[in-house]
């Protein structure tokens, strides 16, 4: 088997002394309803949608002994746990509380990365010179618990792979520290399954390749890992050996989306400008779905040929659908342009952002429709944005 050590000698470097910890809030959702309502304490909760046709965004550990997990069609849910209570969820309170914690983080980490609204990851390389990686992150879990009244757990190994498995390994509400020298001995034993980013299809592929642990994977040949698999086969690999150089990204919060278009040439077509704001807006809704963004404010613009600009807003239920902030732009649109003039420019701008992840656009009632969106988000991320649009 090829080492750690001569894979990065070969293709670009090595540094065993880095250190990064992975820090996941539990059951986010769930336990900020808790927080809020301390009835909740000890309930099978389950949070999505509210009608049959809904879908699981998050669940308590107690619904999860019934077999219910996020993803999860309502319907099926209610039927594995039907004593459960089910919330429909508060996206403002959930950010709110995300955003909280990652101040708590930012007071006290050098350099962190904000994941998705309930993971953080931090790199401490370096200090344990001065204070100890392990001591300090168990200061700074103790630090969130207490200001926030918030589980969380931590990993921290030698890179973002082997802490964000740790810590899935430490919950709920704990911690696990993986040093370097043990990590092989921490991972091979786990199944594929640990391994971030394996989707059922790729899992369904190794395990019928007879691959069902990490050290059964770390031993296939590179080089078929790779015609198996492509890219995402060599990524694999190098994961199963516990190398990855993935550096942790400086947290920066985008406050809005916007999008513009000039017009060759001064127009009242309203029907095309219609068109125009279709396609703008598709195009920063699925831009907000890949960042893991929901809007609550959808702001239209329009500049007249005499340069004067003008722009209505309105506020949303929270959103990343195309076809519910399709609506409010062309009813924006419809009130602003009201003077009948040439006009030159048309934009759109979403604002007033929350982060989350991608269950939460699952609160949607409609299981279908999150289905669709799903499918058509796949096609423009293999054959890029413009591969797929309204008619």
């Amino acid at each position: 088997m090829i080492t750690e050590e001569f894979y990065l000698f070969r293709h670009g470097g090595y540094n065993e002394n880095r250190q990064v910890v992975h820090l996941d809030l539990d059951s986010f959702f769930v336990s900020v309803e808790r927080l809020l309502n301390s009835s909740l304490n000890n309930q099978a909760i389950i949070i999505g949608g509210s009608s049959n046709r809904g879908v699981v965004s998050s669940c308590s550990y107690e619904a999860r002994k019934y077999g219910v997990s996020s993803g999860m069609p309502i319907r099926t849910a209610k039927e594995l746990c039907p004593n459960a209570i089910f919330i429909r969820g508060d996206y403002e309170q959930y950010t709110k509380y995300s955003n909280l914690v990652t101040e708590i983080i930012s007071d006290s980490a050098p350099v962190f990365e904000k994941a998705s609204i309930d993971e953080h990851y931090i790199d401490v390389s370096g200090m344990d010179k001065f204070f100890g990686c392990l001591k300090w992150t168990q200061e700074l879990r103790t630090k969130i618990i207490k200001e926030s009244g918030l589980p969380i757990s931590f990993g921290l190994s030698v890179n973002k792979t082997v802490s964000k498995i740790a810590t899935t390994e430490g919950k709920p509400n704990g911690e696990l520290f993986v040093p370097k020298p043990q990590v092989q001995t921490f991972l091979w034993p786990l199944s594929i399954k640990k391994i971030p980013m394996i989707g059922t299809k790729t899992f369904q592929t190794l395990r019928s390749m007879g691959i069902a642990t990490i050290k059964t994977l770390s031993e296939i040949p590179l080089e078929m890992m790779q015609n198996v698999l492509g890219e995402n086969g060599k990524s694999l690999w190098l994961k199963a050996n516990g190398i990855d150089q993935s550096p942790v990204e400086p947290y920066s919060e985008r406050k809005s989306l916007s999008s513009e278009t000039t017009f060759e040439k001064d127009s009242t077509d309203v029907l095309m400008m219609e068109r125009i704001l279709i396609k703008l807006t598709e195009e920063l809704c699925y831009k907000m779905r890949q960042e893991e963004k929901l809007t609550s404010c959808i702001t239209v613009k329009i500049r007249y040929s005499n340069f004067e600009t003008f722009t209505m807003q309105k506020r949303i239920a929270y959103t990343a659908f195309d076809h519910t902030i399709i609506d409010v732009s062309k009813e924006l649109f419809k009130k602003l342009y009201n003077r009948r003039l040439l006009i030159r420019l048309i934009g759109i701008r979403f604002s007033h952002l929350v982060q989350g992840l991608q269950q939460i656009n699952m609160f949607e009632d409609t299981q279908e429709r999150v289905q669709l969106y799903q499918a058509l988000d796949k096609i423009k991320n293999k054959f890029g944005e413009k591969s797929i649009g309204r008619a």
